[in-house]
């Protein structure tokens, strides 16, 4: 049309290429190799563990998993990866609606964590320990460095701190550290009595109640 302005050609849709079968045999071996590590882990532990039975397992050389991981530790951090993400996709949307007290909802976050790994106790008792061995890459993910569990914690405390039922004062790093500790630690009962997530649950719950009262409002 006279006067008016051109229409600016849209510009065209970048697709991406396919995989190539290079790619797709890669991530092939890997969904196998994590699929094996996560099933031995659960059953041997990580220390009894080895990759050569990773590889056995999976079915692929042992050149075919360090092609694909760095580590054994690497291997285990992918297996815990893929299950927390879908534990922390379910958090994300419960939190933010959870009614009560910060002890409260701290009591239900900590209940779901429970419930969701009792599943596969042995294989999170192995992410637990895996924290604890010095000869771990900087770049590794134990479960202290979770930044995913640390967050929720955080904005769990920080919410408390504007509803008026945490503390101004109190470091809520502090208090983070301390749920953080007792969670993992009643874990051994886990390791050393078979305990079943109600029973895990039960104690967290009082430990709870024994960390909040000293992150409540004094006066």
């Amino acid at each position: 049309m006279d006067g008016a302005a051109a229409t600016p050609a849209a510009a065209p849709l970048k697709v991406a290429p396919p995989p190539n079968l290079r790619q797709t045999q890669k991530e092939a071996t890997r969904n196998r190799v994590i699929e094996a590590a996560k099933e031995l882990f659960d059953t041997q532990g990580y220390q009894g563990t080895t990759i050569r039975e990773i590889a056995a397992h999976a079915g692929v050389s042992v050149g075919s998993v360090f092609t694909t991981f760095a580590s054994k530790y690497e291997v285990l951090s992918q297996v815990m990866q893929d299950r927390l993400d879908g534990l922390y996709g379910e958090l994300d949307r419960v939190m933010p609606h959870l009614r009560g007290s910060t002890v409260d909802r701290l009591r239900t976050m900590f209940a779901i964590h429970f419930a969701f790994e009792v599943r596969h106790k042995r294989l999170f008792l192995a992410y637990i320990a895996s924290a604890f061995d010095w000869t771990l890459p900087s770049s590794s993910i134990p479960i202290g460095r979770n930044a995913r569990l640390q967050e929720i914690i955080s904005d769990c405390l920080r919410k408390g701190m504007a509803e008026g039922d945490v503390d101004a004062g109190v470091d809520p790093d502090e208090i983070k550290d301390l749920l953080m500790a007792a969670y993992v630690w009643v874990y051994r009962l886990a390791a050393w009595h078979d305990a079943d997530a109600k029973a895990m649950t039960e104690v967290m719950d009082r430990q709870i109640a024994l960390i909040a009262a000293g992150f409540a409002p004094k006066g």
